[in-house]
């Protein structure tokens, strides 16, 4: 039996691509194996949201062939679709796909068969204007499946390559995905996590929106659990946050992107609204449901940002009852709008207010977990981790491991929590629990 190799770097959007990816692989036939197992073919879907990215994926391409040397090579997807050439030159590399040509990927490879020269299979993002279905459901053993409903960007941030890899807006109707979320609960799925470039834009060019979707999506049978990867608070109106927080499928865990607490920064990165508005939404999720999830992207050393600038983002992030940050260094893109603004940055400075980005995130962490200490939750156990432990969400991301005896992948059980810590709770199963002893 022939081999693939598949690997992602960055987003969950790109993580359900390459499910669907891999399902065309071993509906020919097809063995998946991992980047560090000898294979057949190897392909490597890329991200270029940051220069580590770029990195990343170079050097994948060299790990890949040290343990596959004669392996027939695909690289494709966002970095790809930005800089095919440079990695048209990386040595063992035969093809290289955009972003709108990679979920077609047996339309343009004849024979898997090594390339003298490497071909160069990339369109023009910019007339891109179809939609392609992509779920990770049935490509491995996870109990959640993640589900495009969303692909592009209309919004010009600055910063961002995602618009120039990605093209425009795009989606689907309701009943497609409906039908699709149908499919994927019938395979055993109880918890769906619906992706894509800028989820909260879905519909917009079709007469339809993200709260219609959500309506019909959390009326399919079977289905215990539904979560939206990320939002943009402009987009996270007062309707859809009263569905939201009402609504007992939907999980309570809002990632919601803030890039910076500086409105002046705010505006050269070009976002859709200032901290007054994140602010309001945190604040109103957090009143009606204190113990929801709500995690922030931010990035530090942005051109222009002084200590005063990057202090007011600290201290506005300390001062908001967020659950977690992803903190990320800004680096230079490629024809972003960002690379011509002046005042940048020291890198060492960047990497210094990173740094204590993740410190914040780590006592805001432990914080949030320590709010569910002796309580009661809801966990869909995944994986089983070693001598019998079992480790699964909560709705509110709370990642809760337990001991059992029993198989617990892909249970919804009730967990007592014991032990917190900053990236997992311990706890015991209700009906496992040793009784509670009242002294007289």
């Amino acid at each position: 039996m022939k081999r693939v190799a598949l690997h992602t770097l960055g987003c969950k959007l790109n993580f359900t691509e390459t499910s669907t990816i891999g399902r065309q692989f071993v509906a020919r036939g097809y063995e998946s194996v991992g980047i560090d197992e000898a294979a057949d073919v190897v392909v490597i879907n890329t991200c270029s949201v940051t220069e580590r990215a770029d990195r990343e994926c170079r050097q994948l391409v060299r790990r890949a062939l040290r343990h596959s040397p004669h392996a027939y090579v695909v690289v494709m997807g966002c970095y790809a679709q930005l800089r095919p050439e440079a990695l048209a030159a990386i040595p063992g590399v035969d093809l290289v796909l955009g972003t709108a040509e990679k979920l077609d990927l047996f339309e343009h490879v004849q024979t898997f068969a090594k390339r003298s020269v490497p071909e160069i299979k990339v369109g023009q993002i910019s007339e891109a204007r179809t939609f392609v279905n992509a779920s990770s459901a049935g490509s491995d053993d996870r109990t959640r499946a993640f589900l495009k409903i969303q692909d592009g960007c209309d919004y010009s941030c600055s910063f961002c390559t995602i618009p120039l890899a990605r093209g425009e807006s795009r989606s689907v109707s309701a009943s497609e995905i409906i039908a699709e979320a149908r499919s994927i609960v019938d395979q055993g799925y109880k918890e769906i996590v619906l992706t894509g470039v800028n989820v909260g834009d879905y519909g917009s060019k079709i007469g339809t929106n993200l709260l219609t979707l959500l309506q019909g999506l959390t009326r399919i049978d079977g289905l215990k659990r539904l979560r939206v990867s990320s939002i943009e608070p402009n987009l996270l109106t007062n309707e859809l946050l009263d569905f939201w927080l009402s609504n007992d499928v939907l999980c309570k865990h809002f990632h919601i992107p803030l890039q910076s607490g500086a409105d002046e920064i705010l505006k050269k990165m070009r976002r859709r609204y200032l901290r007054n508005l994140y602010e309001e939404r945190v604040l109103r999720i957090h009143k009606e449901l204190p113990d929801a999830c709500i995690g922030s992207d931010v990035i530090s050393g942005f051109p222009g940002e002084t200590n005063e600038l990057f202090e007011e983002t600290y201290q506005f992030l300390l001062s908001l009852p967020l659950s977690y940050l992803h903190p990320f260094t800004y680096s230079e893109r490629p024809n972003t709008k960002a690379i011509e603004l002046a005042d940048r940055v020291e890198p060492r400075i960047r990497f210094e207010r990173t740094e204590r980005l993740r410190n914040l995130s780590l006592r805001k962490r432990i914080a949030f977990h320590s709010r569910f200490a002796g309580k009661e939750v809801e966990v869909l156990f995944e994986a089983k981790e070693k001598r019998g432990c079992f480790s699964g969400l909560t709705g509110e991301y709370v990642k809760v491991t337990v001991y059992s005896d029993e198989d617990l992948r892909n249970q919804l059980r009730r967990v007592r929590i014991d032990e917190v810590d900053t990236d997992v709770c311990m706890g015991q199963l209700i009906d496992e629990a040793a009784p509670v002893v009242v002294a007289a």
